[in-house]
């Protein structure tokens, strides 16, 4: 059977896989998109639903469309951190959030993938990845209908999620490609959608809740009355009986008394910095493959679009020039790090140094800090604040001043790495020189909080 050739291969039906499609396609390429799940199913996937602030989506695909159709709650001006000790964290935003239905936002952009001129293939899994003698990916081999199908293209596109079988089984030696990859570096999670009877009191608020073994609760509002509530937990750490964490704790809150469960679903996401290179001859990844999405704070949604795209329009240039090779595809790699890639891989020095720190001094430290540089630091990497609200700071965090002059020293190890990603190299030649620079950096970082390394 003869293979089905294409300029471009996207695996994967998610935010990365449906804005590369549209990109290229937009852009006149040849392209597919494969999908393992049915058409009517596509786009239902687990997911916080909370888009944080001003994040914005590329212009390429109707987003009037997108905001009319699954943005149900565009008015989310706050984050809420309950404090099981005292007082909750009310930190308000710089600029309006939302929360989306993720199953109707799914197949919205998979609509404008198709509308654009992508061939959509749906009930299609792939189960291996073709290279050339050279090491070049070539397309890959998938289950079609029962039916096993060859796809040849110029560049594939993984968009396939966490932990991608396209990695699993492509050959990277000789290349750049991010493989310090492990289990390690992801969470689990697992949400509800639940309807409640009565509008609850904080429908513009996205609400986090700490607890066991580093994990969180969240409570997103789609509307007033019909809430996405989840549990993540990191890997690395002991399995929590998930579900019944989240359930105990939706018996203690009145709001949810005769609520119905309208759907379940679980997933894996990373919680780790983006991939140092997320390209191949042949190959980019994006989105949650390439750890270009940061679960915690509302960075996932937007950073898969953001990513997705600039991938496309590099593919598109590299096939346009006849030169798929690593050192064409390269720049894409420097758009993600100088621009949200810097933050996320800041903020990941955080989460190292949460992991290292009980629960319960967490819960008193983060209580004591003020709002806004929280949140900051959350989703930048960085903050500031004056004399007085130092002084005051450290009057709240009596007990703890050692755990806060680490966090101090973790903060100024944020900005240099914050600074070293700016600087991310124009080529692979320089890039091993700037993986030392960030790796000392990293070193000094597991010194001062005394863990294993993370990667």
């Amino acid at each position: 059977m003869p293979a089905e050739a294409y300029d471009m291969v996207v695996v994967g039906g998610g935010t990365a896989g449906a804005f590369a499609a549209a990109t290229a396609a937009s852009e006149g390429l040849d392209v597919v998109l494969l999908e393992r799940k049915s058409e009517e199913e596509a786009g239902h996937i687990a997911c916080g639903d909370a888009i944080k602030g001003t994040s914005t989506f590329p212009d390429v695909i109707d987003l009037d469309y997108l905001k009319e159709e699954s943005f149900t709650n565009q008015n989310i001006t706050r984050a809420v951190f309950e404090n099981p000790r005292g007082d909750d964290l009310d930190v308000p935003f710089r600029g309006a959030g939302a929360v989306v239905d993720r199953k109707r936002y799914g197949e919205v952009i998979l609509e404008e993938a198709d509308r654009l001129g992508t061939d959509m293939h749906y009930d299609t899994v792939v189960q291996d990845v073709s290279q050339d003698d050279d090491g070049r990916v070539t397309g890959v081999r998938a289950k079609r209908n029962g039916d096993v199908v060859e796809y040849e293209a110029d560049v594939t596109i993984d968009g396939a999620g966490a932990l991608s079988i396209l990695q699993d089984k492509t050959d990277f030696s000789g290349t750049t490609f991010d493989t310090n990859v492990s289990y390690s570096q992801f969470c689990s999670a697992y949400r509800e959608v639940i309807d409640v009877p009565e509008p609850v009191d904080y429908d513009d608020a996205i609400v986090f809740k700490p607890t066991e073994e580093l994990g969180y609760l969240w409570y997103f509002p789609r509307s007033p009355t019909e809430i996405n509530a989840g549990l993540g937990f990191q890997m690395t750490e002991e399995p929590m009986k998930l579900v019944d964490d989240l359930k105990r704790d939706l018996r203690n809150r009145p709001e949810f008394e005769g609520g119905t469960v309208t759907d379940k679903l679980g997933a894996a996401l990373p919680t780790r910095r983006p991939y140092d290179s997320a390209v191949a001859p042949g190959f980019i990844a994006a989105g949650d493959s390439a750890g270009h999405v940061n679960p915690t704070t509302g960075g996932g949604i937007p950073g898969a679009a953001k990513s997705a795209h600039w991938a496309a329009k590099h593919a598109v240039k590299a096939i346009s020039d006849g030169d798929v090779s690593e050192a064409s595809l390269w720049e894409y790699n420097r758009d993600v790090m100088t621009d949200f890639g810097k933050r996320f891989a800041a903020v990941d020095l955080y989460n190292i140094w949460g992991m290292a720190h009980d629960v319960d001094e967490l819960v008193e430290i983060v209580s004591s800090l003020p709002g806004q540089q929280l949140l900051d630091s959350l989703s930048k990497g960085s903050s500031s604040m004056g004399l007085g609200l130092q002084l005051q700071t450290l009057v709240k965090t009596f007990g703890h001043w050692d755990a806060l002059y680490e966090l101090y020293r973790v903060r100024k190890r944020a900005k240099e790495i914050t600074t070293i990603y700016n600087a991310y190299p124009s080529s692979p030649r320089a890039f091993e020189g700037w993986q030392d620079s960030r790796d000392s950096v990293m070193d000094d970082l597991y010194d001062l909080v005394g863990t294993d390394p993370k990667y």
